[in-house]
């Protein structure tokens, strides 16, 4: 197995990269969790920390396209780096303003500020793609390997964020993300060799990514993956808590990451024929019918197991559905293209944490399993809907 991987790493400057895009996905995937803890923390209002936290995910949501068009048509530390430095300064003050007890739409515009960063998670992909353009094996196994650093990401970030926040002071999760995410974004930017050329503006097609035939189709459906993250997140700590045993949580959390994770390894080394837009609708079946059971298990360590079962078919989802949209648009177009994948995803966790958060308080803990059940249904009618004309936009 570990022979499928050993070779991406032999690409000079390869580790380089892909370690330094892990450290800060590790600062991003913290600032979440962190902006919760600080501001229910500070002023004793969940409300507005959910508010505060949700107005930076669509400050990220409208950044993560537009910076990622302004990635392919200058370059990637060109059009990063200042993006960066202002997503450290602004975080800076936004860690002050809470520290000074400021009032509390400063703290919304200073978080805002701070959520217009670029992703990196789409640059590193599309390091590999300029790199391994002629090699689909060894594309498919670099996509896997990212999708296992995404995960790891998720499970570590997290973690680091609330020991931070509760072991020193309000402000230290929130001030070590930034600090984290900064310094693996510009050791990333600065590894230099693995950059993607620019395309020259005269041989650039006119439009945007997400008009391109198929892309909006697959974002919609990773939206919907993204739902399943969150509601299985908010559940999992809703269920556990129900029944008395809280810690029981991150053990179920913890449980699907590494089902997610070890599947994206082993799905990495398997060769793959046949029409990938189709494999990207069995993929979501699959998703749907590995978390269904769910509905249906009330002991906490059966919904372990079953989560860990549930948790094997996302990452081939999101693998499939990332490399679908780099066949969907142009080489020009590549880090912008996979930017509106992943900004999709994101969004669907967020609604997803969101809305799952109302249902547990409505329907109760359990009965809102019916959240992710449902998304990753409709995961899959998307994809099985517009599989066909996805094809076709591939093959022309």
């Amino acid at each position: 197995m570990l022979s499928t991987y050993r070779p991406l790493f032999a690409i000079p400057g390869a580790w380089r990269f892909l370690a330094a895009s892990a450290l800060s996905r590790v600062g991003g995937a913290m600032f979440g969790v962190a902006i919760i803890v600080m501001i229910s923390t500070r002023r004793d209002s969940y409300g507005l920390a959910g508010a505060i936290s949700a107005g930076g995910i669509v400050v990220l949501a409208v950044a993560g396209p537009i910076i990622g068009r302004l990635v392919d048509k200058r370059g990637q530390r060109r059009a990063s780096m200042p993006f960066v430095l202002m997503t450290f300064v602004a975080g800076l003050i936004t860690v002050v303003l809470s520290a000074v007890g400021a009032p509390a739409w400063t703290l919304f515009v200073g978080y805002a500020v701070s959520a217009f960063l670029p992703e990196m998670g789409p640059m590193s992909r599309a390091r590999w793609a300029h790199l391994l353009q002629d090699e689909p094996d060894a594309l498919h196994a670099a996509m896997s390997l990212e999708q296992v650093v995404e995960e790891g990401a998720f499970v570590l970030g997290p973690v680091l964020g609330v020991l931070a926040a509760t072991m020193l002071f309000p402000e230290a999760g929130l001030l070590l993300a930034y600090i984290i995410f900064t310094v693996g974004a510009v050791l990333f930017l600065l590894e230099r060799r693995s950059e993607p050329p620019v395309i020259p503006h005269d041989e650039r097609p006119h439009g945007l990514a997400i008009q391109r035939p198929g892309v909006a189709a697959v974002g919609a459906a990773l939206f919907m993956v993204g739902a399943v993250f969150g509601g299985n997140e908010v559940v999992a700590v809703a269920v556990a808590d129900e029944a008395g045993r809280t810690g029981m949580s991150s053990v179920i959390l913890g449980a699907f990451a590494l089902g997610s994770a070890l599947s994206a390894i082993v799905f990495g080394t398997r060769k793959f024929t046949g029409s990938i837009a189709r494999r990207f609708v069995w993929c979501a079946l699959a998703m749907f019918l590995l978390e269904l059971p769910v509905l249906f298990i009330n002991d906490l360590w059966g919904l372990t197991a079953m989560m860990f079962i549930a948790g094997s078919a996302t990452a081939p989802t999101l693998i499939t559905g990332i490399t679908l949209v780099q066949h969907l648009v142009p080489r020009a177009f590549i880090t912008e293209g996979m930017a509106v994948a992943i900004t999709g995803l994101l969004v669907g966790l967020a609604s997803g944490t969101a809305l799952s958060g109302i249902l547990v308080d409505r329907w109760g803990a359990h009965e809102t399993y019916a959240l992710p059940v449902a998304a990753a249904l409709i995961s899959a009618l998307i994809a099985a809907a517009w599989g066909r004309k996805i094809g076709r936009a591939i093959r022309a």
